[in-house]
């Protein structure tokens, strides 16, 4: 990693509240270092790291993003109901999931028309509404 890469992390951290030590600056560092959005779980994250000569640990990796999720600057997508990937792409957009390679991509999102929702019962709104395409070959 370069001293530029540390510091977009460091500054994404701070700018979402967030204390960067070491560890979440090492993790932020893998995320958002290069400027670039990306999808991962927390055990890709977690080998990166070791990769990376990051000593951290699965646990720390795990509430690591929790931390990052509830400070706004990842976004939690669920496959299957067991399975978290984290988008460092926070705003609104669908996404396709490869069943073959078990990765998620983003979908274009300007080719997604959702023409009605159903109405949300009473006492409660709708939060989000979250857009997986599952993809296998034919």
């Amino acid at each position: 990693m370069t001293p530029q890469s540390r510091n977009i992390a460091t500054n994404w951290l701070e700018n979402a509240g967030l204390r960067p030590t070491r560890q979440r600056v090492a993790l932020a560092e893998l995320l958002v270092g290069d400027g670039h959005h990306r999808h991962v779980t927390a055990e890709s994250l977690f080998e990166s790291a070791k990769t990376n000569g990051d000593a951290v640990s699965l646990a720390t990796v795990y509430n690591t993003l929790r931390a990052f999720c509830d400070a706004g600057v990842l976004q939690e997508i669920t496959v299957d109901g067991s399975k978290s990937y984290f988008d460092t792409n926070t705003h609104d957009h669908p996404h396709f999931f490869w069943e073959d390679e078990a990765r998620l991509s983003d979908a274009p999102s300007e080719e997604l028309v959702i023409q009605r929702l159903p109405q949300a019962p009473e006492g409660v709104e709708i939060a989000s509404v979250d857009v997986v395409i599952r993809l296998r070959k034919k």
